[in-house]
Order: C-alpha cells, then structure tokens, then sequence
C-alpha cells in the first residue's frame, strides 16, 4: 500500500480521466493521495476532489512560490478559511524557487513568510517547495521552526548539504520520479540512504515527473499516482531494502504526518 504526499490533479491534464486515473491508482495499491494546492483556485478545486473522493483523497491549500505575486492580504484570507476543512491537511504547496524566478525573490520570501504565519496559526504542516534556493529556504525555516509543527521538503533535488540542513532541522523528505532520471537525478541515488526512514515519504508529483523506469514506457509522457510503485522499487533497490518496507515505512511516516489516521 502507498501514500502519494504530493499529486496535482487539479491539473488540466487530469480534466478528463480523472475517475480513470483514480482506479488506475487503486488497482496499482495507492491507498491515499494529498491533492496539492498551489494558487487559490487550485486549491479550492483540490478540496472540491477530496470532498468528492472522501477518505481517499485530501488536499493542502496554499500559494507556489511561481505565482507568489498573487499572494495578498484577501488571498491570505480566503486561504484562512480553507484551512478551517478537516479535509485540508497542510499549508502549501509554498516556499522558494530560484531556479526560475517566475516571481521576485523579495515577493517569495514575503509569500512564504504569510504561509509559515498561517500554518503556526494552525498548527498544521507544511508541504514546502525548495528548488536552487538553498541556503535562503533553511535560514527561513530555522527563523521559524520551533513555533512549526511538522514539515515536508516536498520534490527533494537538491545536494547532501542542503538534505543533512533540513533533516537537522527535523523535515521530512519527499521523494518523486526524479530519482528515477538518469539524467539529473543520479545523485539522489546515493543520498536516499541518509534520509532516516521516519522522515522518508514518496510522492510522484503528477503530471510531473514521470518515471524513467517505466518499462515500457508509456506513451504519455504524463505521471499519474498509479506510477508510485516505480519510486518505491528504485529506493528499495539503492537502500538495499523491500519495497513493501519501504512502502509500508513511508505510507506510515505520510498517515502520521498529516494525520491521516
């Protein structure tokens, strides 16, 4: 059984199998998904699903940090009120991401900053992004870490400094397809084991990220929940351990964190 802590599928690409989609996942022992939340609108459609797909499905709500220039003191607000929905497990998906610099540096910090607010308001996780924003994110976070309950660095790609920063700072870890990528994500390989298996979690980011692995591949280049077990196989392979452990470590770490159960 898995637990995918991280699925977009209020994205378009899902618009018309998404019942399909959901089968596919259960057939393949994808037991619970987080939908993610990353503009205002996504994530009121990200609670709309989990009310339609109670028990199965749960959502965040917040604002990425590419569409950071929308956040505002009336967007903060509406997010306040999502947040009140038992089916809204976490704050986010927020944080920073330098890499493309969709919106201002400055903007980021200030949007993730409202969202570390709301979440201590809370007392709910967090369900991070980080990409080539290291050591900016950490030095954020550990202004802010003790008034925080958990926390996920959601997409982990970044380098051993940055995992051992944010394991010291008590995060949990999310792992997608792309330590499944020969082509960038070979270091992951070799990193995954220093993850302690209580902050390890899997998610496969979808539509994102598909699996390399996949043999034979699809024809869609398209990632769904129902690819996970391809995540979990290549972490047992490296870590030299059962997929069904690792399956059942980090289905237990994502019911726990976002309390699930």
């Amino acid at each position: 059984m898995f637990v995918d802590i991280g699925a977009n599928l209020t994205h378009d690409d899902f618009s018309r199998d998404l019942d399909l989609v959901i089968e596919r996942a259960t057939t393949a022992g994808v037991t619970k998904i987080m939908v993610t939340g990353s503009s205002l609108e996504s994530s009121r459609e990200a609670l709309n699903l989990a009310r339609k797909y109670p028990e199965y499905l749960f959502s965040t709500a917040g604002i990425h940090p590419h569409h950071a220039e929308d956040t505002s003191q009336s967007v903060m607000a509406q997010l306040t009120l999502l947040l009140g929905n038992t089916e809204v497990k976490a704050v986010g998906e927020t944080g920073l991401d330098f890499f493309r610099d969709l919106s201002p540096r400055e903007t980021q910090i200030s949007s993730f900053e409202s969202h570390i607010a709301l979440a201590i308001e809370h007392k709910l996780p967090m369900f991070l992004h980080e990409r080539d924003a290291y050591p900016c994110f950490a030095e954020i976070l550990s202004t802010y870490r003790d008034d925080l309950s958990e926390v996920v660095v959601h997409c982990f790609t970044g380098e051993k400094e940055a995992l051992h920063h944010y394991i010291d700072l008590d995060c949990h870890i999310g792992i997608t397809g792309w330590i499944c990528d020969e082509r960038r994500g070979e270091h992951l390989l070799e990193l995954v084991g220093d993850i302690p298996a209580d902050r390890l979690m899997i998610e496969t980011d979808s539509p994102y990220l598909l699996p390399r692995t996949i043999r034979p591949r699809p024809k869609s280049r398209r990632n769904e929940p129902s690819f996970l077990g391809y995540v979990c196989d290549t972490i047992a392979r490296v870590t030299e351990k059962s997929p069904l452990e690792v399956a059942a470590q980090t289905s237990k770490n994502a019911e726990s964190f976002f309390r699930l159960c």
